[in-house]
């Protein structure tokens, strides 16, 4: 037993390095991913925390200045901030019904579609998604001008008077929600098409030969198993709607009429770009980031509880 065992080990001994070796394996495979995502995420996430207690113009021969909390306390105090996180929650709202209602709306009720005609749905309601944002704009500023534009010309052929869509502080910011939304229907909808016909055609069959009606198996069978695509649209709109809309704001408004249109994301590029105080910008980055980061959280935490699957 003795010779046994002692011969047995130096057969086993080679094994070690070649277990370590397949056990390193994945990460030498990740390493090249791991180290973009360091250089070009978390090493600049980390300056920009460093440089929000500064104050810096940004100018070569300036020197930052360290001012510890004064730029978050500045900015928690800022009407044009306050302003801003008003208009960056109506925004959220506003985009909900077109990135998700309107959407599943469509979805469902276009599902018995076949053939040429669902295709030609399918590409019609995709269109505005691949239209460049600026390009959008431009389109939309023609269709919406005070003077001339096509939109005000059917009101006034209506006999009521033109709307200032893009000049009015009332109408600005839903204006630039339904633009954002616009662009996003096809998209969301195409989403929504997709996870439907994912869906077992047996459970409905069973339900209709137990008497089910459209609205049963909507209700029962559909919305049940189209929850996870729900809640998924439902929290990128909330987390990535108000920047979703930068570029029309940059655009159309510019952050007015008297400030109705702007939001966090543009009251940061304004303050960095505009009037070149890096300190403020990145203060109120660091802000958005750990507002959002929470409520991502708290989005996957409602994802996981209330999203159902076909299991």
């Amino acid at each position: 037993m003795t010779e046994t065992a002692i011969s047995a080990r130096p057969a086993t001994a080679p094994a070690m390095p070649r277990l370590r070796l397949r056990a390193a394996e994945p990460w030498l495979y990740l390493a090249p991913a791991l180290a973009v995502v360091a250089v070009w995420t978390y090493v600049p996430l980390l300056q920009a925390f460093e440089l929000s207690f500064y104050q810096w113009n940004m100018l070569p021969r300036s020197q930052p200045q360290f001012v510890g909390l004064g730029n978050y306390v500045n900015l928690l105090t800022l009407p044009d901030m306050q302003r801003a996180v008003v208009n960056t929650i109506l925004y959220t709202a506003g985009l909900l019904p077109l990135s998700v209602g309107i959407p599943l709306v469509v979805a469902l009720m276009t599902a018995g579609l076949s053939g040429p005609l669902r295709n030609l749905y399918r590409a019609l309601i995709f269109v505005p998604m691949i239209v460049a944002p600026i390009v959008a704009a431009i389109v939309w500023r023609w269709l919406l001008n005070e003077d001339h534009g096509l939109v005000n010309h059917w009101i006034e052929a209506m006999g009521f008077e033109a709307v200032g869509f893009l000049r009015d502080p009332q109408f600005a910011l839903w204006t630039l929600v339904w633009i954002t939304g616009w662009k996003l229907i096809g998209f969301s909808t195409l989403l929504f098409a997709a996870a439907d016909a994912g869906i077992n055609p047996s459970y409905v069959e069973a339900a209709r030969m137990d008497g089910a009606t459209n609205w049963q198996i909507v209700r029962d069978i559909r919305l049940p198993l189209l929850s996870p695509t729900i809640l998924l649209l439902t929290m990128m709109t909330i987390l990535f709607g108000a920047q979703w809309s930068f570029v029309y704001i940059n655009a159309l408004t510019g952050g007015g009429p008297l400030g109705s249109t702007t939001n966090v994301y543009f009251v940061m590029w304004e303050y960095g770009f505009k009037t070149m105080a890096a300190g403020w910008s990145t203060a109120a980055g660091m802000l958005v980031f750990a507002v959002f980061g929470l409520i991502a959280l708290a989005c996957l935490g409602i994802m996981k509880r209330m999203a159902f699957y076909d299991e």
